[in-house]
């Protein structure tokens, strides 16, 4: 007779991926940096690439002194939207009146009365969290669409690819591997007479009269089209 041992164990996930910690960003600090620095001088004769980047490496620099980093909690992203810290407190000040019920240290009208409060302050919760996704879903239709994709039960894996021979594709390192290939086949094509062109002219040396004029307001109207909702980009700046 032959006997078995079956190990089972869960492998607890953790989470390394960092990101900025707004709240607790000093952004005094944040400004007094960037207002130290001499804009005119550091951009006299530049063009308007190398300008960019000596301000994007300005504004980087202040951004990991002002704003802290912190690691993506896999127990925070599993909670609801809806949950905010005084709710879970009572939340767990249920469960604790449940326990000692069980053990004849509280009375069934005690646990009762725990249970109907905490079961208002959800549905409030969930519900003033829903209104409000409602009411800003002009300025903030990220922040909706996520509650509603979370309230899914169910996700649509990426289905066959048909690859440069026509035939099927379903394994996933395979779909992974087709993907990137038609990819960085848009992004690695030759670039034009015209993007040659501006290449070319990139490395001007530029005289202060041939400066493009640039007024403040037209700077600040742009700034002000920015959605602030929105994740950063390539560049490491968010809105």
């Amino acid at each position: 007779m032959a006997e078995f041992k079956i190990l089972r164990g869960r492998s607890r996930a953790i989470s390394r991926i960092t990101t900025l910690d707004f709240r607790r960003g000093n952004f005094g600090l944040f400004r007094d940096l960037l207002g130290r620095i001499p804009w005119v001088r550091a951009l006299e004769g530049k063009g308007a690439q190398e300008s960019w980047s000596i301000f994007k490496h300005h504004f980087l620099q202040a951004q990991d002194w002002c704003i802290l980093k912190s690691k993506k909690s896999s127990k925070g992203s599993r909670r609801p939207a809806w949950m905010s810290k005084e709710l879970l407190e009572k939340l767990k000040g249920k469960k604790e009146v449940y326990r000692m019920w069980k053990k004849g240290l509280a009375t069934w009208e005690e646990y009762r009365n725990v249970v109907r409060i905490c079961r208002d302050a959800t549905r409030k919760a969930k519900a003033h969290l829903e209104l409000n996704l409602a009411m800003d879903v002009k300025d903030n239709k990220k922040g909706f669409f996520k509650y509603i994709s979370s309230k899914r039960k169910t996700r649509e894996n990426v289905g066959p690819l048909l690859n440069e021979v026509g035939a099927l594709v379903m394994e996933d390192t395979e779909k992974v591997e087709l993907l990137n290939a038609f990819f960085a086949s848009v992004f690695t094509a030759k670039a034009g007479p015209q993007e040659t062109q501006t290449l070319e002219v990139g490395g001007k040396v530029w005289r202060k009269e041939d400066l493009p004029l640039v007024e403040e307001d037209q700077v600040r109207e742009h700034l002000g089209k920015f959605d602030i909702h929105k994740s950063m980009g390539s560049d490491g700046m968010h809105p």
